[in-house]
């Protein structure tokens, strides 16, 4: 298995590199072929690993390299696949793939077509590695390298302004996340003294009962406070609150990345680490509780944001940030398998919308404004189809993928015990009926009601071509079908060993005892508030966007001040631009003008120079080219010589 693994990771690497370094020799259709090449063999050899490992039973944990022996530090790369791993993989890789190939279509007439493929290569190998990792070392890999292809491909229009803003925003709004990130792997070679995994899980008890000072003389428990530094990372690459500014904006970049971003890969990274690291945070209910109000803050109010948005993109973006928030509450009640068979789940549906989206937008001439669209119905119906299938799996329609990992969280949160859960819980029910709101506004407003679009001198939309709607239809079967296994991976033992619950968080074990199959948790399903409040948003959506479309203007005006607060995304972005930006770029003014024109500048530079100046000028007044002042002064020097010499 080694070498087959070893051949995933450098499947896209090698792709990534010749379409990177050799694109303009090997021409357009090369550099799609090698890294689609590369993808692809991922892809099947993930699918060899995930049936070695769930179905036959097999386990991987080895060090591939080691990069450095300090004393007792071992500093390695090296692969851990068991069934989360290889559940990682298989997404990442399909998902993956698809982009690819519905990037052929969208970036066709693009000028940077070799180096967009290139980088989307290099970001599926750089997620890879940190699904793969067995120790810290090569997760902080694999987390920093998505973050920097990421920065490199939501800025790929580098002639727009606003893509250089929206990829340095994401930039630096992961730094600070990964700043505590980074504090939080320090503190388990602290106390653990090791970067592998199974090592660190090893010595997790006793860390538990070790105290840190912090603040005063107040002692923190170490255990709480490396799971929350752990968790701050998380809340930077999942985008959670307050970190979560970035993701909107990543937007500006092409819509294949805008996919591969919000789906499998990296705003999930969080979602896994955390899973990954459940044997420590079973050891601290404060962290549990922190992750629990974090994420449920994070699914109501970022849903919120879906509501009054027109551009397609963003709909779908607050939407991913909403869903994300879920995960991050299935994590906190300790429902992790829960919050992964989600995660797998929203990689389908969410690529899918992402990709319809895209679709839409080629169609459109490039316009993302859903205020010039509409009945697109007709001139495109793979696409309108495939985002039919894919807002129903993410509303949570009994049937659909989505109902069954939603279904499963909110269940485990209304069964939790833990500090927060009752705040979560009607989060997470209000954010049902928002999601079904802003999801049917969305589909609506570009597939149904009348034309408002621009036909371009009377050249009607049209479906892009099969490169497009071939990856939509593969990306709509699992959005229907996944849902459907949740009696294996929600309620079994489809994770076993790699996911570890203490007794009394078992959320899922107690819900798992009254599982009846498939058919049982639908009819129940058809019986629970969530079921009745995702019809509640349809029928308000229909209400407001096809029966009396006028309603919405009104209603802007009449809750004038409540629109504001929304559009202004309730000031998170004036606040970062007034209060961080603005205070970093007066320390940078102050720091210039102090530390470089007077400092640096002004005294030593500068200085230097205005001090060997005065003294040239006065040590020339002595140079003056008369022999009897010469040889006066060479008598004085000589008779000062000797009186030294004699004293």
């Amino acid at each position: 298995m080694k070498a087959v693994l070893i051949a995933i990771v450098l499947a896209p690497l090698i792709g990534s590199i010749i379409a990177g370094f050799f694109g303009k020799s090997i021409g357009r259709s090369w550099s799609h072929r090698v890294t689609i090449g590369g993808v692809a063999i991922a892809f099947l050899m993930s699918l060899w690993v995930f049936k070695q490992v769930v179905v036959d039973g097999a386990y991987f944990n080895e060090t591939i390299y080691t990069w450095l022996q300090a004393g007792t530090l071992t500093l390695e790369v090296g692969f851990m696949v068991d069934s989360l791993t290889a559940v990682m993989m298989a997404v990442v890789t399909f998902v993956s793939l698809m982009v690819h190939i519905y990037t052929i279509g969208y970036m066709h007439d693009d000028d940077g077509y070799s180096r967009f493929f290139s980088y989307i290569a290099l970001f599926t190998f750089s997620m890879l590695m940190l699904v793969m990792s067995n120790n810290f070392l090569q997760l902080f890999f694999g987390w920093e390298a998505v973050g920097l292809v990421s920065y490199l491909l939501i800025g790929f229009w580098y002639k727009k302004p606003t893509a250089i803003y929206a990829n340095l925003k994401a930039f630096l709004v992961n730094r600070v996340g990964d700043f505590g990130f980074l504090l939080g792997i320090a503190a388990v070679l602290m106390y653990a003294g090791s970067l592998d995994y199974i090592q660190v899980f090893t010595q997790a008890p006793a860390m538990a009962e070790k105290t840190i000072v912090l603040f005063g003389d107040t002692a923190w428990s170490v255990i709480t406070v490396t799971c929350i530094l752990l968790f701050i990372g998380a809340m930077g690459k999942s985008a959670q609150v307050p970190l979560h500014v970035w993701l909107p904006d990543s937007m500006e970049g092409p819509t294949p990345i805008s996919a591969l971003i919000h789906a499998a890969t990296m705003v999930t990274a969080g979602i896994f680490m955390v899973a990954r690291m459940s044997p420590l945070f079973e050891l601290s209910e404060t962290a549990l509780s922190f992750v629990l109000v974090i994420g449920s803050v994070t699914a109501l109010f970022m849903g919120l944001l879906g509501l009054v948005q027109n551009d397609i993109k963003r709909v779908v973006a607050y939407s991913t940030l909403s869903q994300l928030g879920y995960m991050t509450v299935a994590l906190g009640v300790s429902a992790y398998a829960a919050g992964v068979f989600h995660l797998l789940t929203h990689a389908f549906f969410k690529a899918l919308l992402f990709l319809a989206a895209g679709s839409v937008i080629i169609a459109l001439h490039h316009e993302q404004d859903m205020r010039k669209m509409g009945g697109l119905r007709k001139y495109m119906p793979i696409t309108y189809w495939t985002s039919l299938i894919g807002t129903l799996a993410l509303i949570g329609f009994p049937g659909f993928s989505g109902f069954f990992s939603k279904d499963a969280i909110i269940e485990a949160v209304h069964a939790s015990t833990i500090a927060g859960s009752d705040f979560a819980y009607f989060a997470v029910l209000v954010g049902v009926f928002i999601t079904a709101l802003y999801s049917f506004r969305l589909l609506f407003m570009v597939f149904h009601g009348r034309d408002r679009f621009d036909s371009h001198g009377g050249h009607n939309p049209h479906e892009p071509g099969w490169v497009v709607t071939v990856p939509l239809i593969l990306l709509a079967i699992p959005s229907v079908l996944a849902g459907y296994f949740i009696g294996d991976v929600v309620f079994g033992s489809f994770f076993g060993n790699a996911i570890f619950v203490a007794g009394p968080h078992d959320v899922l074990g107690e819900l798992g005892s009254h599982y009846h199959g498939v058919v049982s948790f639908m009819l129940h399903g058809l019986q629970a508030p969530p079921f009745w409040l995702a019809m509640a948003g349809v029928a308000t959506a229909w209400y407001l966007y096809i029966y009396r479309p006028d309603i919405p203007g009104v209603l802007k005006v009449r809750l004038r001040g409540l629109h504001s607060l929304l559009e202004n995304k309730y000031g998170f972005d004036d606040f970062n631009d007034k209060v961080f930006a603005a205070g970093s770029r007066g320390l940078g003014g102050l720091l210039w003008r102090v530390g470089d024109r007077f400092l640096i500048d002004g005294a030593v530079v500068n200085g230097s120079a205005k001090t060997v100046g005065w003294l040239a000028r006065l040590v020339r007044h002595v140079q003056s080219g008369y022999l009897y002042h010469y040889a006066f002064a060479m008598i004085v020097g000589v008779w000062l010589l000797l009186t030294l010499y004699v004293g």
